[in-house]
């Protein structure tokens, strides 16, 4: 298999001269995005709108160069993104529709239609076929996503938690499934919590959808309802005492292994884009409600008809950038017992865990992980 191309352009813009959004305009026609029959086509632009509070997400400029790019193409784009499965502003479609206006996605903004893929409250999906699946045999994608004859995905590219990164693969395997898709995704590792570490403030029960913790009142302490957990890890990054733990050392590859199945049942079959932006590399993902510093510096925007290939290609640049001062990766590089991972990611989270999804995603056929960069001068 021949590499696949992935093009590159850095954040450099002269005096006077084209802003970023045309500057990414031009990017995605030197990567080939013409060749794609948009013609009275109906377009999704998939993209993640941020939780309130969140500012690392990226701004609607970017999406509106994409839409009205597709636009020019004769296409009929909207931008989308599934509810989520836990607390949080975009949990059903009208909360989902009034936290992207918040923040500053509107049909003005964005200079087209927006709507939330899995219908109101999230269960408005439909069971697509995964080729070559393992662990998943039919995912469940919001509807409206898979009714567009185009798909073009639009990713920040930053840290995670758990995934180690979030990128083209996590922004369109989990980012389409359904709120029924996410929690097939998350539901193989379940954690438990450490009575001695535990102080009983009950923040992680505040992040809780699925009736998975419970208050222990004669102990002062918080215990996991197995039965009722789904693994979606939101406890997790709501303790502060490190306290909660999960039980299953798989469960991030095996989560990363089904993102990567998600990803091909909904790309499979139809024309596709993908680009990715490294910016705002913030150490967690934009569904949190706060974001802490760049751990990295801005490296560029990223386009390619491969969705593996690109966010390989983004992983190599991350790697080879060099940390932020004053930022969650820089604080744990500095401490006494720091081990070095010799990788960006792993040292920031080192709970997290990336190499499985791209690994997966070249088995299942998704793309390749041989890629050609090429530079782009605009």
């Amino acid at each position: 298999m021949e590499p696949s191309k992935v093009y590159f352009t850095d954040f450099r813009t002269a005096a006077f001269g084209d802003g970023l959004p045309s500057k990414l305009k031009k990017l995605m026609k030197k990567a080939g995005i013409e060749t794609i029959d948009m013609d009275g086509k109906f377009v999704a632009i998939k993209l993640h709108f941020g939780e309130l509070g969140n500012i690392s997400y990226l701004r609607p400029n970017y999406a509106r160069a994409v839409a009205d790019l597709v636009k020019e193409l004769g296409g009929k784009p909207f931008l989308t993104d599934c509810n989520t499965m836990y607390p949080g502003s975009r949990k059903n479609a009208l909360e989902h529709l009034e936290c992207a206006w918040q923040n500053g996605f509107t049909p003005l903004t964005v200079g087209c239609p927006i709507l939330i893929g899995d219908g109101l409250k999230g269960t408005d999906d439909v069971s697509v076929p995964v080729e070559g699946g393992e662990y998943v045999t039919e995912a469940k994608i919001g509807r409206a996503i898979m009714d567009a004859d185009v798909f073009i995905s639009l990713t920040h590219f930053k840290g995670h938690e758990m995934t180690g990164f979030g990128g083209t693969i996590k922004n369109v395997g989990m980012g389409c499934g359904s709120r029924a898709g996410k929690t097939e995704q998350h539901s193989n590792g379940k954690p438990h919590i450490d009575e001695a570490l535990c102080r009983g403030c009950r923040r992680c029960l505040k992040e809780c959808a699925n009736n998975g913790l419970f208050f222990e009142e004669d102990k002062k302490k918080m215990v996991v309802n197995q039965d009722n957990c789904v693994g979606c890890s939101r406890c997790l990054g709501a303790c502060n005492f490190d306290a909660i733990q999960f039980n299953d050392s798989n469960a991030n590859e095996i989560l990363n292994r089904k993102m990567a199945e998600y990803t091909k049942a909904v790309v499979d079959g139809r024309p596709c884009f993908h680009i990715s932006l490294i910016v705002d590399v913030s150490p967690n993902c934009d569904c949190h409600c706060e974001n802490d510093a760049p751990i990295l510096p801005n490296i560029g925007m990223f386009a390619s008809f491969d969705p593996l290939a690109l966010d390989q290609a983004c992983v190599d640049a991350c790697l080879a950038a060099s940390p932020l001062p004053n930022s969650q990766l820089a604080d744990h590089m500095a401490n006494p017992s720091f081990h070095d991972h010799h990788d960006h990611f792993l040292n920031s989270s080192p709970e997290s865990e990336w190499k499985s999804c791209l690994d997966h995603a070249e088995k299942i056929g998704l793309g390749s992980r041989q890629y050609e960069l090429i530079t782009v001068t605009i």
